[in-house]
């Protein structure tokens, strides 16, 4: 009698590429979770400088 087939990737790429393989979502904000009241809402402030800063960096170039 034949040996029983153990393993096959038959199929498995092209059903992979089917819906694409995408990379896996990037987050642009990191999260706050288990950060204290305090710092937590500093942060926010510093982002947000920052990124008007980078703004008028960018508008003035």
């Amino acid at each position: 009698m034949a040996k029983s087939k153990n393993h096959t990737n038959h199929n498995q790429n092209k059903k992979a590429h089917r819906n694409g393989i995408k990379r896996p979502q990037t987050h642009s904000t990191r999260s706050m979770r288990g950060v204290d009241a305090k710092f937590r809402r500093n942060m926010r402030y510093a982002a947000t400088g920052s990124r008007k800063a980078r703004l008028e960096q960018k508008a003035a170039s």
